[in-house]
């Protein structure tokens, strides 16, 4: 039986009328993207027809998903908002902080031991408000998601850039900061600005070698890290039907990496297959009698062109397999362009690691596509070149995968089956393999590969691909490897082809496991102490931000102009700062060390106006704070791109920058800017990026006069004297504005909550 069986059944309940007068309201047919949204305002009611791209909006999700890393500076959050337990469904998932070394079993011994006053505090908090807990070693927050949580037609955030993956079973998913994810906790409601919609239209049937992965490793080359920013990935035809629910899930989950606010597909066949085999038929019973409004309304999917701002068609009996990178995953090679570009850019050939895994690909369906490979490997008696690592998608996965002799296949080419973590993925990886900054290669079926992300080095050349993918190129040790047409010399020194991939759906003797994982709350709470030490190098009780004083900002320096690509990752580093997420004044000793700095071109050495002297980054800001002078950092396109991690607003607030003034914003790190009482600016005119100098002092001359659809005048002061004047565009509402005059929004609901 499912969770919130009664909070499923209410949304469809209401979702009939609450379509019907939507599609009044719009005047027109409906895309299932719009249903949903329709379905979930604030008030209940639709009174208005929205501006796609325009409009702000206020909605009432139906649940919430916390990763550990995030999880610990929301709740912490939470904690100051007075509130006695969650408003809505919420879970915490303990996925991040297991890092892949040996094997599942002394990498979780270890995590636990290292990483203990962090899961405990966790449990504890969860215990507290009302929140499921999934304790480490469970598996990865968007597998259990899936597996548990998700459902066709509902709404959810999640303080994770691939919370979209829900949208594999037909829901709206959208990853958020810990900041928006609190208000929602706090019963208030969740403001987002109406998505823009491209709609995506599947032909054919997947065949072969190609893979759901290459779909969106086709869609990422088509549209760009920043081509989906501000809208939402809504695919339908015959070809999106005829795809598992799985599959589905990782076409949506790598939807992050274009920018997308979230991806969907529309309730169909597979979706009910998939509830049903993961003990959900209650859901996929509830589903079916409200069918009609889970999916697009057919005129718009006849005439797409009519309903969608974009429209993407792609024929999957003609798509070819990919490999997207290195270092940004829009980079899309087909496998038989890859020997050749390979060969232009100085690409290492040899490939030292395959990975197989993460939240974007660890179902079962995807452990027996890249299974089907390696046991051709074994059968035919080639030893694989490269290196395997494995992270099942969950202890359900992992259980199941054992018991059908899935993972033993693996060891038999010596893999290592590593914890049900997000491990390397996220930089959770002790690479033995490597040291220093060595050039070579990897290949993975993970969603990203900026660099440094999987090992730390700059020079990894990151690739992503299908899971079978990765198993066949890995076992070649060659990243020119062309499966569908090259040969390999097996240890009898005989010429063997790998045959096809073959995948099952959904495991044939049902799914099974013995300890999932989850931890349920107390009924009360109330009882519950929640600790934390005040000598923690871990955790850290949150300070509230100062409020805006209301005046003109005057005399802040820069402080640093970044240059090109700089994503939270470059903001606020993984791997080993992740220790760190609980804490913000030690995390904040990782702020926007990653970034280039564009007047030498080096990354954490930047000019301290105050002493002439070069130093690291947060060195130099907190002189800045310390000396009590406000700062600006500068950047480039799509600022902030990545993951949702809000640690990448929180530190630069917390050491004293008050402005950051970009060409373009992603999404989620716009939106943590504001939550934080930051000020976050774009160009007027993007060309001015190249009149800020190194030693500029920033007066904005007109912030008094702060609101909405008004631009900003900086006054830029040059060391020489010389001033150039620049015109700044902000998208802050009515209600962004008073958590900026409150200093943040935490700051707001509190003096709400008190009220």
């Amino acid at each position: 039986m499912a969770f919130d069986i009664d909070m499923i059944k209410k949304v469809y309940s209401q979702m009939p009328e609450r379509v019907k007068k939507a599609r009044e309201v719009v005047g027109k047919p409906l895309t299932l993207s719009e249903k949903i949204l329709y379905s979930h305002l604030w008030d209940g009611e639709v009174k208005e027809a929205y501006q796609r791209g325009k409009d702000y909006v206020d909605f009432a999700p139906d649940r919430i998903a916390c990763q550990d890393a995030t999880a610990q500076m929301a709740l912490l959050q939470f904690m100051q908002a007075g509130k006695k337990e969650v408003a809505v469904p919420t879970t915490v998932h303990c996925d991040h902080l297991i890092q892949a070394k040996m094997g599942a079993v002394i990498d979780l011994q270890a995590a636990n031991k290292s990483s203990h006053e962090v899961f405990e505090f966790l449990e504890s908090v969860s215990n507290k408000y009302g929140i499921g807990f999934w304790k480490p070693g469970a598996g990865i927050i968007h597998q259990v998601v899936l597996e548990n949580y998700a459902f066709p037609g509902g709404m959810m955030i999640g303080t994770d850039s691939h919370t979209v993956n829900a949208g594999g079973l037909g829901m709206v998913a959208i990853g958020v900061g810990g900041a928006d994810a609190v208000d929602v906790m706090a019963g208030m409601a969740w403001e987002l600005k109406f998505p823009k919609l491209i709609g995506v239209k599947l032909t054919g049937k997947l065949s072969g070698w190609t893979s759901s992965k290459d779909v969106i490793l086709k869609v990422a080359g088509i549209l760009t890290v920043k081509g989906g920013t501000g809208a939402i990935i809504e695919y339908f035809g015959e070809g999106a039907r005829s795809m598992s629910a799985t599959g589905k899930g990782t076409i949506c989950n790598m939807g992050a990496e274009v920018g997308a606010t979230t991806s969907t597909f529309g309730y169909d066949d597979s979706m009910e297959r998939y509830l049903r085999a993961t003990d959900r038929a209650d859901v996929a019973e509830a589903a079916n009698q409200v069918r009609e409004h889970l999916t697009g309304d057919d005129e718009v999917y006849a005439n797409p062109e009519q309903y969608f701002d974009e429209l993407i068609e792609i024929n999957l009996s003609e798509l070819k397999p990919h490999l997207n990178g290195p270092f940004t995953p829009d980079l899309a090679t087909p496998i038989s362009e890859m020997a050749v570009k390979a060969k232009e850019n100085d690409w290492p050939i040899n490939v030292d690691w395959g990975l197989i895994g993460s939240c974007t690909n660890s179902s079962y369906e995807d452990l027996t596509r890249a299974a089907s490979i390696a046991k051709q490997a074994v059968d035919k008696k080639i030893k694989a070149k490269s290196d395997f690592g494995i992270n099942p998608g969950s202890e359900q996965i992992r259980f199941t995968a054992e018991r059908d002799g899935l993972l033993q296949i693996f060891e038999d080419l010596d893999a290592t089956i590593f914890t049900n973590a997000c491990g390397p993925c996220i930089g959770q990886w002790d690479r033995s393999d490597r040291k220093g900054e060595e050039k070579n290669t990897i290949v993975h079926s993970f969603n990203r590969n900026f660099s440094k992300r999987a090992d730390g080095n700059p020079n990894t050349h990151a690739f992503v691909g299908s899971p079978e993918m990765v198993a066949a190129i890995a076992i070649s040790g060659r990243l020119d490897f062309d499966p569908t047409r090259d040969k390999l010399i097996n240890e009898d020194g005989e010429e063997v082809m790998l045959d096809e991939p073959k995948g099952i759906e959904l495991p044939e003797l049902g799914f099974a496991v013995e300890d999932a994982g989850y931890i349920p709350p107390k009924e009360d709470g109330s009882s519950v102490e929640v600790k934390v030490a005040e000598d923690s190098e871990r955790l850290e009780l949150l300070t509230p931000f100062d409020p805006w004083d209301g005046k003109n900002l005057i005399g802040a320096k820069l402080l640093i102009k970044a240059f090109g690509k700089c994503t939270t990752d470059h903001i606020s580093m993984a791997g080993p700062w992740l220790r760190y997420r609980g804490h913000l004044d030690n995390i904040s000793n990782n702020m926007l060390i990653g970034a280039i700095n564009a007047f030498n071109k080096k990354t954490n050495f930047v000019k301290n106006q105050l002493t002439g002297e070069y130093d690291g980054v947060p060195s130099v800001q907190r002189e800045y704070k310390k000396a009590g002078v406000p700062t600006v950092v500068v950047g480039d396109h799509n600022y902030g791109e990545g993951s949702s991690r809000e640690h990448a607003a929180m530190e630069p607030r917390h050491l004293g920058v008050k402005v950051v003034l970009v060409k373009s914003f992603a999404r989620i790190h716009e939106t943590n800017l504001k939550k934080q009482g930051m000020l976050g600016l774009t160009f007027d005119n993007e060309s001015d990026y190249d009149l800020i100098q190194e030693d500029d002092t920033f007066n904005f001359i007109d912030l008094e006069d702060f609101a909405p659809n008004k631009q900003i005048t900086i006054e830029v002061v040059h060391a020489d004297g010389s001033k150039d004047t620049i015109i700044a565009n902000h998208t802050y509402n009515n209600s962004q504005i008073e958590w900026y005059k409150h200093g943040s929004a935490l700051n707001l609901i509190k003096k709400q909550n008190v009220a």
